[in-house]
């Protein structure tokens, strides 16, 4: 498979080292086609790791994942181009977050999220949202946390949420601890995760823990 992967951050280059390990082809993709990260990444991931402009990534790629910070999300994609994402599944890994005057805050929240606003600003585009809840080391390596802990996908598109529930298997995560929590509304609920998971790192003083949900049947 082919991937794009926008973002030249930890959790960008985590997972296009990722992917490139099991064997797929993977552009990593940023503002410009010379980023120093991104040349490095490259050069450390080896073959079937590439480098090019948002745009360039999208266009090789026939799965998209966003993995640019949730208040850039829109611009990076935007300079993808739409015609890039147009039929494309986009994984959004992405939070909404900022830090103001020492604080966290998110914007868009509870009315809204990144996921929503992806889709509506791409309606072609096959969105799903995942990955967003845990650290980027867990996202590919979720043996780190002992149990039977879960992660989530939500999007419009069924067929979409079972690839990317198949991708996440690759990754180590069994399709029985795949929530699917509906509707790309459900990214709003995700990415509210994001300041109790701060505040829970911060008590830890780490970033290997995950939610482990139980029911009652």
């Amino acid at each position: 498979m082919r991937y794009a992967v926008l973002g030249t951050g930890d959790v960008g280059r985590t997972l296009g080292r990722k992917l490139v390990e099991l064997g797929h082809t993977v552009v990593l993709g940023s503002r410009t086609s010379d980023n120093p990260a991104a040349l490095e990444w490259a050069r450390e991931a080896g073959e079937g790791a590439g480098t090019g402009t948002f745009a360039e990534a999208a266009a090789a790629g026939e799965t998209v994942v966003n993995a640019v910070a949730g208040r850039a999300s829109l611009a990076a994609l935007e300079a993808a181009g739409a015609a890039n994402l147009d039929g494309k599944i986009v994984v959004d890994v992405s939070n909404p977050l900022a830090f103001e005057d020492g604080e966290m805050r998110l914007s868009p929240v509870e009315s809204d999220s990144v996921g929503e606003q992806i889709q509506r600003a791409f309606p072609h585009a096959r969105v799903v949202k995942s990955l967003n809840t845990v650290n980027c080391q867990v996202m590919v390596d979720p043996a780190r946390v002992p149990g039977e802990h879960q992660i989530f996908v939500c999007g419009a598109d069924a067929e979409a949420k079972e690839q990317v529930t198949a991708l996440l298997g690759e990754f180590g995560w069994p399709a029985d601890r795949v929530l699917d929590l509906g509707g790309i509304r459900a990214a709003r609920s995700v990415e509210m995760w994001l300041p109790l998971w701060l505040d829970l790192m911060r008590g830890f003083g780490h970033a290997d823990f995950n939610l482990e949900l139980r029911r009652a049947r």
